[in-house]
């Protein structure tokens, strides 16, 4: 039986009154990674970040051995791409006392993998700041509301700028830069995402610089390349912002596609 479109909850399958709470509260947090045969990079990264979200937000610990077993479960070793999300929430969570600590639930969710594409994005900018953005929780309604404005207006995709016009993040991704020598990734708050986190490991491995400095919307049209990066697609390049066009380098993407692809693959 394949794996795709099973919801396990704590280990079982998941029924409808388990997933009443999940949507009743809308309170949590999740990650996604794409797995393949069985295996996905930067899981270390997926697990402590869950960890840590899971702390701040129900006051609880995470038991981590058991969730790397219902995650094991739920793929059961099929072959193949996949995509799984993994949303942590609480049935035992109180609206009325949200301070007090509660256990987490963990609900994991098997599905096909998307094709990347190698398009590039034409993406336009918003003022906006996400609350929390350190946590990947589930508040995502802006993040597609901007999306769907920007496609509106004839773009793919939204990214993001704070109060003073510093480039933060995008909707659902991570946007960096390529000067001509390192790469450069925005200082503003934001998700730190894994994808983003193996390309600075890959890049550090191979020697090259990476830092993070504040980006005026205006400065971007002075470098050389820019680039998505997400769990779904670890580099995809981004050939406008707003008016701005943005040159495209081949030679920059083989070489962060490298980077990423120099770390292992974690049995999970």
């Amino acid at each position: 039986m394949s794996a795709v479109g099973r919801m396990l909850l704590n280990g079982k399958p998941a029924s409808a009154d388990d997933l009443r709470h999940l949507i009743a509260n809308n309170v949590g947090h999740f990650t996604s990674m794409r797995v393949v045969d069985g295996c996905t990079r930067g899981l270390d990264f997926h697990l402590e970040r869950l960890a840590r979200s899971t702390r701040e937000i129900f006051g609880s610990e995470l038991d981590v051995a058991a969730l790397r077993a219902f995650l094991a479960a739920a793929v059961n070793g099929e072959g193949g791409a996949l995509s799984v999300r993994i949303n942590i929430f609480s049935r035992a969570y109180d609206r009325a006392n949200p301070a007090k600590p509660v256990p987490a639930d963990v609900l994991v969710m098997v599905n096909s993998a998307s094709e990347a594409s190698i398009a590039p994005l034409r993406v336009k900018s918003f003022v906006y700041e996400r609350d929390a953005p350190h946590l990947k929780h589930v508040g995502t309604f802006p993040l597609f509301h901007y999306r769907k404005l920007a496609q509106q207006a004839g773009f793919d995709d939204a990214l993001f700028v704070d109060r003073n016009g510093n480039v933060s993040e995008g909707s659902v991704w991570n946007i960096g830069f390529f000067d001509g020598d390192g790469v450069v990734w925005p200082e503003a708050p934001q998700l730190e995402g894994v994808s983003k986190q193996l390309l600075i490991a890959g890049l550090t491995k191979r020697g090259i610089r990476t830092e993070s400095r504040s980006l005026w919307l205006a400065s971007v049209r002075h470098l050389r390349a820019a680039f998505f990066t997400n769990s779904a697609q670890a580099v995809r390049p981004i050939a406008r912002i707003d008016d701005i066009e943005i040159p495209l380098d081949p030679n920059c993407y083989e070489l962060l596609n490298a980077c990423y692809d120099s770390n292992p693959m974690q049995p999970l």
